[in-house]
């Protein structure tokens, strides 16, 4: 007879190799975030590979890293002088609220407080972890704290608290072990020495930004540029802008004013979708899966349009990273849209609000029990009988989204899914599976991450559709970069457009911030990575499992291009680094190819370049230095003389083993004069030269020889070629 055994929700017996109860649809195993194997809810290690089930899927801080964070400083007004006038007891009474209040605003949008400083706080965003939109989250910060500060006044007219705030974001050296709130540094950078200075500089009850919050910032927040800041230190002066207000709602982004490019299959596909719904009645799942950046939610936004114009509803819902939107959260989103409860309702009036809309939808029969049941599941506290089981609370979900969808066509579109808590991942799958006759569409845009922690993710299921969506093609990414600088008014639309698209790799909002950068700086240079593009992947970095993101980061030293055998030399991963592989190719960050340049050695590449750029960026020199000497010497060990000694001149260079890389470059030079690759040469022998240090003469002058050698070749062969032999002897003395 065949192994069964209970769910722990409702108790039913279930058949071994289940993973969700066929009755309440609850979890019944728990998922390796590394392997996917399927293990018992009360398991610590995984039985397929061993792996800690119960570690965070963040990455645990240690060690330092270099970071693209953004720094608020916000500071009291002449409080100093007027604390001198007050009784001790009287000065705490007034700042222990106001260092409450700052704090909870800045962690509310994921910023960390590193330090009070008298009457002023220093918060740090984007460390220890990044969300992809840090400098927006620091900014709005700050107009919260200005607010805030006013209503205390409002509050209290005998406060009169006044504060400067200034918000500024750029590179700096991040230690991610540190503990702030033990007094320990936790950032340091020339980005904290000018937010300093802006804030120094702010008029009273003003935010000054920087001139990267500003870019990374302008689509979403107003402002009005002020005079140029002459700042102690600075060379030059400081650009500085006024933040006003926030200009849209958080994660909204701006319409780019093009048509949507090389999206028309996938539209077509999901317009077919929405037609057999609605006229058979049938209920269907799809899942748009892409990186960041990669189009979801513009494909999403016109089919929405579609919707709307055949009669239909869309009703919106967002996950948010680190579980700061609840387990059910975007699903409390859309219930909310539909009662019109507004997040700063009083618990009474929109417990009032869910019943009534509930009671217009369900009919009061059932209204009680069902707006009951979503109240506990938006986190609403009521005051009915005693706690439903999850059972009783998806039925609940499931019949108010029949009532909703019989009342009017419904699409049910959830973004970022891939951020959601399995409760509302159990929730989709059971109203996907149980609704039966109803004219509604869930459509959900995830990142290939979903699958990666999900394994199972909409098998089973009667109606479901996984929808890839690949880059761009190279003529379209051509067609993009072109529209977008035409109506950036941008006269470089040529060639500029080609190199513009090749660098964005086919990711509609990157080709996007790279035609921002370049409108802005006023410079075709589209080597220097935008702020933007650099949070959204080390975003996505962030939320990696500790060794995945490990592994990639030692992965991006390699090159683009990397080899099992490479990471293997680093100790760390040991057994696990074929599981890891399998994980971080699963999340769709890198590729297997089918063939690789060394026998025995799986090779891999990373799928975008930003990708490995971004990873690369994060290490500090330290850490590059030692890695790229394990790469050069395994680059020594499987290849010899074979592997290009060009590649090994440049891991020998980065690991500060400068002998060692001025023998490979002299090596690559020759191979490259031989083959007469005389640019490449001439390349090569510089940097050779450039490494020998100015006291060894003998061989600079041997080497500038042959650089002025190759260089002839450039532009008379023959000559080049007499004067190669009469300067072969002495080059060699």
């Amino acid at each position: 007879m065949a192994e069964r055994f209970s769910c722990p929700t409702c108790g039913h017996e279930n058949d071994a190799g289940q993973r969700f109860c066929g009755s309440c649809g609850s979890r019944l195993v728990l998922t390796c975030e590394v392997c996917g194997g399927a293990n018992p809810l009360d398991s610590r290690f995984c039985g397929n590979c061993g792996a800690d089930l119960l570690a965070s899927t963040a990455s645990e801080p240690s060690g330092e890293e270099r970071r693209v964070i953004t720094i608020l400083f916000a500071d009291l007004v002449g409080f100093t002088s007027r604390a001198e006038r007050l009784d001790p007891e009287d000065v705490r009474a007034i700042l222990t609220p106001y260092y409450t209040r700052l704090r909870q605003e800045i962690e509310a949008f994921g910023g960390t407080v590193e330090k009070f400083i008298g009457d002023a706080v220093m918060a740090v965003f984007g460390a220890p972890v990044a969300y992809g939109d840090d400098p927006e989250r620091a900014v709005r910060a700050a107009l919260r704290i200005r607010d805030t500060v006013g209503e205390m006044n409002a509050a209290d007219p005998g406060l009169d608290l006044q504060l400067r705030i200034a918000v500024n974001t750029g590179e700096a050296i991040v230690a991610l072990g540190a503990r702030p709130r033990d007094g320990e540094a936790m950032v340091a950078g020339d980005v904290v020495n000018t937010a300093a200075r802006l804030q120094t500089a702010a008029p009273v009850d003003t935010i000054l930004v920087g001139e990267e919050t500003f870019r990374s910032t302008r689509s979403t927040v107003e402002y009005e540029q002020v005079e140029p800041i002459a700042a102690k230190g600075k060379q030059a002066p400081v650009q500085a802008w006024r933040a006003l207000a926030a200009a849209r709602a958080p994660g909204e982004r701006r319409a780019l004013g093009v048509p949507m490019i090389g999206r028309e299959d996938e539209l077509s596909a999901l317009r077919e979708i929405w037609d057999h719904v609605v006229v058979h009645r049938y209920p269907h799942i799809v899942t748009v899966f892409g990186p960041p950046g990669v189009g979801k939610s513009r494909l999403s936004a016109e089919f929405a349009g579609a919707v709307a114009a055949g009669g239909g509803q869309t009703i919106r819902g967002r996950s948010l990273p680190y579980g700061e939107s609840g387990a059910y959260g975007a699903f409390a989103q859309q219930v909310k849209q539909v009662a019109g409860i507004f997040d700063n309702d009083p618990a009474p009036a929109a417990w009032e609000k869910l019943h009534e809309s509930v009671a217009a939808l369900v009919g009061p029969e059932e209204a009680d029990q069902v707006a009951s049941h979503i109240a506990t599941l938006l986190g609403l506290a009521t005051n009915g009988g005693p706690a439903a089981d999850r059972h009783m609370l998806f039925l609940s979900a499931r019949r108010l989204v029949e009532a909703i969808a019989n009342q009017l066509p419904t699409l049910l579109l959830f973004e970022d899914l891939h951020w959601a808590d399995p409760s509302l991942l159990d929730l989709l799958e059971l109203l996907a599976s149980r609704i039966r006759e109803t004219p509604l569409l869930i459509l959900a845009l995830a990142r290939p991450d979903l699958v990666a922690d999900r394994p199972g993710w909409g098998a089973g299921l009667p109606a479901y559709t996984s929808m890839p969506l690949e880059p761009l093609g190279d003529e379209d990414s051509r067609d993009l970069a072109r529209r977008l600088l035409a109506r950036a008014s941008t006269e470089t639309t040529g060639p500029v457009a080609a190199e513009l698209a090749e660098a964005g790799e086919g990711n509609p909002l990157f080709i996007e911030e790279l035609v921002a950068s370049l409108a802005e700086r006023a410079t075709p240079d589209t080597q220097e990575l935008p702020t933007s593009i650099r949070g959204i992947v080390a975003a996505r970095l962030d939320a990696l499992p500790r060794a995945e993101r490990s592994l990639l980061l030692h992965a991006s030293v390699v090159g683009k291009i990397f080899w099992s055998g490479a990471l293997a030399r680093f100790s760390q991963f040991e057994d696990r680094l074929p599981v890891l592989l399998d994980s971080l190719e699963g999340r769709d960050l890198i590729r297997r190819e089918s063939v690789s340049r060394f026998q025995g050695q799986q090779q891999f590449r990373f799928k975008h370049v930003l990708i490995r750029d971004v990873a690369y960026a994060t290490l500090p020199r330290a850490k590059r230095r030692e890695a790229h000497a394990s790469v050069a010497a395994f680059l020594e060990e499987v290849s010899a003389e074979r592997e290009s000694p060009a590649t090994l001149g440049y891991h020998w260079r980065e690991a500060g083993e400068n002998e060692r890389a001025v023998e490979s470059l002299l090596a690559a030079a020759e191979q490259a004069s031989r083959g007469w690759a005389k640019e490449e040469a001439v390349r090569l022998y510089k940097e050779a030269f450039e490494l020998v240090p100015p006291e060894d003469e003998p061989r600079r002058r041997a080497i500038r020889i042959r650089w002025a050698v190759a260089d002839q070749m450039l532009y008379h062969v023959p000559d080049a070629e007499r004067l190669a032999r009469t300067q072969d002897q002495p080059s060699e003395e």
